[in-house]
């Protein structure tokens, strides 16, 4: 197992980023609410991780210019075409969809990336903006929404091994690919496994496929209310690894520091230091000047107390999110090349 292990911190000044729906208890009948959760007394607003993953997924045609799965629809229930030769979004972000009614074959894919909701470090005061609708003949319609000021964190994972492999074994959440694509994946000059069960695509598309999704994070746009609150939900922090374990290291390095987000130093050292030997590449710190300032110096004293004396097979890289996003870029790039 090799695991990509992210965490990123998001700048949300004043933001509505994903909402409820109609809040019914509200004063105007046209009220949207944020979404947001309760811990103790307070309040956290959150993204959702199915809206960041379409965050991630519409950047990546973007960017990168992925063609897209499309999408079809019969009755109550979508999906996409559940190709993942043709469709890297499909490889990446798994599907399910079922082949034939006759059949009742199912063809499941487990995403190989993985999210959490994105969710605010310190509790929020949400905030009602109230406007109206007045460019029309007769009374002006009123409306409201929500929104708030906050820095979201949240962590993702991307299973290197899994990207470009596909199995056929008829189990549930394994049975990716049936022998109806073997057309398909000769076309992209697959090669089958000595267990006949699973197909892997040449090494160059999956490395492609994987530096792709980490090389979008810098330029991830999405997010409700954007045309009046335009929020920029690229990562302001970010720290990159691969492991060799499922855990995310990194998930606590973010603190309610009397009110205000923070970076605890110290625990990102003891995280780096404790999985020491599940570390398998260089950690890269990815950091905007102007974010978080404040931790800029416990930052540079931590990456230079790992490289000078504490770890010395194990390198801890502070740059800016771009410069460590393409660096890590090519790591992962090169990890196909083994």
């Amino acid at each position: 197992m090799n695991n990509v292990n992210g965490f990123m911190l998001i700048d949300a000044p004043a933001s509505a980023l994903n909402n409820a729906g109609p809040d019914i208890g509200a004063k105007t009948e046209n009220t949207i609410a944020v979404k947001k959760i309760r811990r103790g007394r307070g309040e956290y607003v959150y993204v959702s991780g199915q809206a960041f993953r379409f965050w991630m997924r519409s950047s990546l045609g973007n960017v990168f210019d992925w063609e897209l799965s499309p999408i079809e629809r019969e009755a109550k229930i979508a999906f996409t075409a559940a190709d993942p030769f043709k469709y890297p979004d499909d490889d990446v972000f798994g599907y399910m969809r079922a082949i034939g009614k006759k059949s009742g074959i199912t063809l499941t894919r487990v995403s190989p990336f993985k999210c959490s909701p994105l969710i605010s470090v310190t509790p929020v005061n949400i905030v009602n903006d109230f406007g109206v609708m007045a460019r029309h003949e007769g009374d002006p319609v009123p409306y409201e929404h929500e929104f708030y000021s906050t820095v979201l964190k949240g962590i993702f994972s991307l299973d290197l091994d899994s990207v470009g492999r596909f199995s056929s074994e008829n189990k549930t959440g394994y049975m990716n690919i049936t022998e109806a694509y073997k057309k398909e994946w000769e076309e992209y000059n697959c090669y089958v496994e000595d267990d006949g069960k699973t197909v892997v695509l040449p090494l160059d598309i999956r490395a492609k496929r994987a530096s792709d999704l980490i090389g979008v994070l810098p330029y991830i746009f999405g997010g409700a209310k954007q045309t009046s609150h335009l929020t920029d939900v690229s990562p302001k922090f970010l720290v990159l690894a691969v492991l060799n374990c499922g855990n995310n290291i990194f998930m606590n390095i973010a603190v309610d520091d009397k009110g205000e987000a923070s970076i605890n130093v110290k625990a990102l050292k003891e995280v780096i230091a404790d999985y020491r030997e599940n570390i398998i590449s260089d950690v890269y710190i990815g950091k905007r000047e102007g974010f978080m300032d404040e931790c800029n110096e416990d930052l540079k004293q931590m990456v230079n107390e790992f490289n000078n004396t504490l770890l010395k097979n194990l390198k801890v890289h502070l740059l800016t999110v771009n410069k460590a996003v393409s660096k890590f870029q090519q790591l992962v790039s090169d990890f196909y090349k083994r």
